[in-house]
């Protein structure tokens, strides 16, 4: 029994580290580790957005900080994306269909990434609001359904639009994960959850993990090498989607 505690912390360690360190907040990492550790499937939503809550606010004040956050960029998707996370996450539907065609869509976006070489310098434009807007329903109630922040979604969008080089779409997406994690989490607060005492040193696992991660993306990595680990997360996280 320890040994399991002590592997399942570890893995959230791994988790948090390289998902804050691309701006992301981790909770397709965290569902798929809770699936494969047995966790009740009402409550693995709940405990996802929370340590999601923890890293990506980690992930947004570093990158935040180091000056790659553009409000512009973000704001928009956020203003639709927020309430339909809350109605997403009270919706108690089957989202395998959700699931298959996300994993698909990253798949593609990670080919993308891979073979498409992007210009260091160049210029990024502001997203069209009518689009944002659209995007942002469409990311918010997807990430509600499935109990995710949607970084994984928005990153990719942001970096293959040329909206954002690929530091500012990890200071945007952390944004976009905290509020959208908080707004999810309060659409399952009405739900009976099981609430293991434990999940305080998870949180703290996450936070000191997550602190590690996003201190390194935002000043040490460069942009080819979290290119790189961007790919590898979406990658997993596809693969995640198809199996659990």
């Amino acid at each position: 029994m320890v040994y399991n505690e002590l592997l399942f912390i570890a893995g959230l360690a791994l988790i948090a580290y390289f998902y804050s360190s691309v701006g992301h907040g981790g909770a397709s990492g965290y569902l798929a580790l809770m699936a494969l550790f047995g966790f009740a499937p009402e409550s693995i939503r709940y405990y996802a957005l929370m340590l999601n809550l923890v890293v990506s606010a980690v992930a947004f004040v570093s990158y935040y900080r180091a000056g790659f956050f553009r409000g512009r960029i973000v704001w928009p998707f956020l203003i639709a994306s927020m309430p339909s996370a809350y109605f997403g996450a009270r919706l108690s539907i089957d989202p395998v269909a959700y699931k298959i065609i996300l994993g698909i869509m990253l798949l593609i976006a990670v080919l993308r990434m891979l073979l498409i070489r992007n210009k260091e310098n160049t210029s990024v434009k502001d997203p069209p609001y009518h689009i944002a807007i659209v995007t942002g329903l469409l990311l918010g109630f997807v990430s509600g359904v499935i109990g995710i922040g949607g970084g994984i979604l928005l990153s990719p969008l942001l970096i293959l639009a040329g909206y954002a080089r690929i530091k500012q779409a990890a200071a945007a997406s952390a944004l976009f994960i905290f509020l959208n994690s908080a707004t999810g989490l309060s659409g399952l607060l009405s739900k009976q959850i099981d609430f293991r005492p434990e999940v305080i040193y998870w949180m703290l696992t996450v936070l000191v993990a997550g602190f590690i991660g996003s201190a390194n993306g935002s000043h040490s990595f460069s942009e080819l090498n979290l290119k790189r680990v961007l790919s590898v997360i979406l990658l997993a996280a596809s693969l995640k989607l198809f199996f659990f």
